[in-house]
């Protein structure tokens, strides 16, 4: 049996690439030949393109996920999904994560790809169970993938263990910031086959420049599963390219039996469009390169964007090493989190305010107490006890799931947003975010009157794209 391939390109790799800005009517037109590839699953939700759909495209990502579904006759559709915080960045009581997920299911999706930033599985459970009730959907709960002195084999294999036991369908090895090496890979492959029987499937970013060699370790060592995405926007910040892997599979034992000519054809398709975003400044350059600073600071690419843009409004550029050097002695008085959304952000503010500021901790940010509070759940690692008081003062940080704090919030949410439903997903975009949903639901209220929509658009502030 050969290795099968889950197709990025409709979500990871514009995220990675282009912020999210793919229009739906950019992807319905090929859609009917990705169909015919027999790749895995496409993986076309979820992530940031529910925020950037509302915010950005004046899209509703419902209706997105619909007419994807209506294209794709046999291939499954996959989703990421942050656990506890669905799409957002804070975490929902268990009504509203229960409802995300029956709603996605029913729009659609096939596959729902699970994580949490702290790999705390008890923020995961909610989502699985939901996953679980409805029919022919499967439930993946995702590794986030980092170093550090407690990340050990047995760390990885033990949480896999749990992962089974919570009943999910597969296991992803979520390497976010492409830090996981070729002969690590094989090891760590070996080791969760030799733990659990569920499929794994490896997900890594090129920006190290390495990714291509750890999926060639990686399926020799058997794994079931790797994301990749089409060649134009494959490299870089993406995911390597699902041509180059089919080739280098072909005629081995691990051939993925996927059609090199629909797989062309696609890539043509998107070509022009890589060449226009290039043009109009959406494709930068810089996120095309190996980012080795990757591998030396562990800090996402995406992170790496993010502090540039923080130490820009600052007008402290200059400061750019300075942070990074902060970076790894936030993460590890915070427990040392994997960085991922939305701990990177939050380990990534908490380091440019300590260089700033001159004094580390002179300001904490609320996250940043949040994370010492227990609030995002359990760390890996024990945080700093002296931070922790000079945070909290005397309030007791908690040890059970944070989520047990929050009341039933679909009720609340179902009268807020009463005046511009539509659809029954229209409650979830205003759970999720409500200012932008409303802007939104404003924006389709003025077309749908015949308002012209793009005088609406320029008093609407909410979409600059």
């Amino acid at each position: 049996m050969g290795v099968k391939i889950m197709e990025t390109i409709l979500r990871d790799a514009h995220q990675s690439l282009i912020a999210t800005r793919m229009p739906t009517e950019e992807m319905l037109p090929i859609v009917d030949t990705m169909d015919q590839v027999g790749y895995h699953a496409v993986e076309c939700w979820g992530g940031a393109t529910f925020d950037s759909c509302l915010r950005f495209l004046h899209e509703d990502p419902w209706d997105r996920l619909r007419k994807l579904r209506d294209g794709f006759k046999h291939t499954k559709l996959q989703m990421l999904f942050r656990g506890q915080n669905i799409l957002g960045y804070k975490p929902y009581a268990d009504d509203v994560v229960e409802y995300f997920v029956q709603k996605s299911v029913a729009n659609g999706i096939d596959i729902i790809r699970i994580f949490d930033c702290m790999n705390d599985l008890r923020n995961l459970q909610t989502c699985v169970d939901a996953a679980k009730k409805e029919k022919g959907a499967e439930a993946q709960v995702a590794l986030s993938y980092t170093l550090g002195d407690s990340y050990t084999l047995e760390y990885w294999t033990s949480k896999a263990k749990a992962i089974e036991e919570m009943g999910a369908d597969s296991i992803c090895i979520k390497d976010m910031a492409g830090l996981l090496m070729p002969y690590q890979a094989t090891e760590l492959v070996k080791a969760l086959k030799e733990t659990t029987s569920l499929p794994i499937e490896l997900h890594t970013h090129y920006t190290s420049g390495v990714a291509s060699m750890t999926y060639l370790k990686a399926v020799e060592a058997g794994v079931d599963i790797i994301d990749t995405a089409i060649s134009p926007f494959a490299l870089g910040t993406s995911q390597p390219a699902t041509e180059v892997m089919v080739q280098t599979f072909k005629g081995t034992p691990y051939d993925t039996g996927l059609d090199m000519t629909l797989l062309e054809k696609i890539a043509d398709y998107f070509r022009p469009y890589r060449d226009e975003c290039l043009e109009n400044g959406l494709l930068n350059p810089k996120n095309m390169g190996v980012n080795i600073k990757t591998l030396v600071y562990q800090v996402p690419g995406g992170m790496l964007s993010n502090l540039t843009s923080q130490l820009k409004q600052q007008h402290a550029e200059d400061k750019f090493y300075d942070v990074l050097e902060e970076v790894p002695n936030v993460r590890k008085d915070l427990g040392n989190p994997p960085l991922v959304t939305p701990s990177s952000q939050i380990v990534g503010t908490q380091a440019v305010f300590n260089v700033i500021m001159g004094e580390r901790y002179k300001m904490i940010t609320k996250e940043t107490k949040d994370v010492l509070a227990g609030k995002y759940g359990a760390t890996t690692d024990p945080v700093n006890p002296e931070l922790q008081k000079k945070a909290l003062g005397d309030e007791k940080p908690i040890t059970y799931r944070p989520a047990d704090d929050l009341k039933p919030q679909l009720p609340e949410m179902e009268k807020e947003a009463a005046p511009y439903k539509k659809q029954d997903e229209d409650v979830l975009s205003y759970a999720l975010f409500p200012q932008v949903a409303v802007d939104y639901f404003k924006y389709r209220d003025a077309q749908d009157t015949g308002v012209d929509a793009t005088k609406a658009d320029k008093e609407n502030k909410a979409y600059p794209v």
